[in-house]
């Protein structure tokens, strides 16, 4: 398995259960920039309580780690948990869905997008990720976040709506970073 399968098996179970979702982290900024290496996948997703068990059993043992609590407690609090596909050791960290202004900004501009022979998928908007990069790079201060939003830039040029991400570099208290 490589890690555009898994992205492929976790969007149809998130298309089949109706979750929005969207890519976001390394593998959005590397469908808008430059390529680079990643080994996991980040995906935000609206799960709600009545998607964990079905969720879970799309995932089984012995193929999957996946802990239904951790699930079940991300959901109810708005935090992430991890899908490991245990022979490949590939990592989907699944963020759930905040109601906050922000997210919905971001779900309202999803993006479909080719992820090469193993169909579509949504993804966030590449001046949404440049602003998640930019709070991952306040947190952490790893340079690879500097690298990816560098590369978003170069490759997407003037095609990016300079208003929308300083309106939100702003409004998150980014701006000096």
């Amino acid at each position: 398995m490589e890690l555009s399968d898994l992205l492929r098996s976790v969007v149809s179970v998130f298309e089949r259960l109706e979750v929005p979702y969207l890519v976001t982290g390394s593998m959005a900024t590397i469908a808008y920039g430059e390529p680079r290496f990643t080994n996991d996948i980040d995906l935000v997703a609206d799960m709600k309580t009545r998607h964990v068990e079905p969720f879970c059993a799309a995932f089984p043992p012995p193929d999957y780690y996946l802990s239904r609590d951790a699930v079940l407690q991300a959901v109810r609090q708005c935090h992430q948990f991890n899908l490991i596909h245990v022979t490949a050791g590939l990592k989907a960290d699944i963020i759930v869905a905040q109601n906050s202004e922000f997210d919905r900004s971001r779900f309202a501009r999803r993006r479909l997008l080719p992820t090469g022979s193993h169909g579509e998928a949504v993804f966030a908007a590449p001046e949404d990720v440049i602003v998640k990069k930019l709070e991952y790079y306040r947190e952490g201060r790893s340079e690879k976040h500097v690298r990816d939003i560098i590369g978003v830039l170069k490759v997407q040029g003037d095609r990016i709506d300079q208003s929308y991400l300083e309106t939100w570099v702003r409004q998150l208290g980014l701006t000096e970073v």
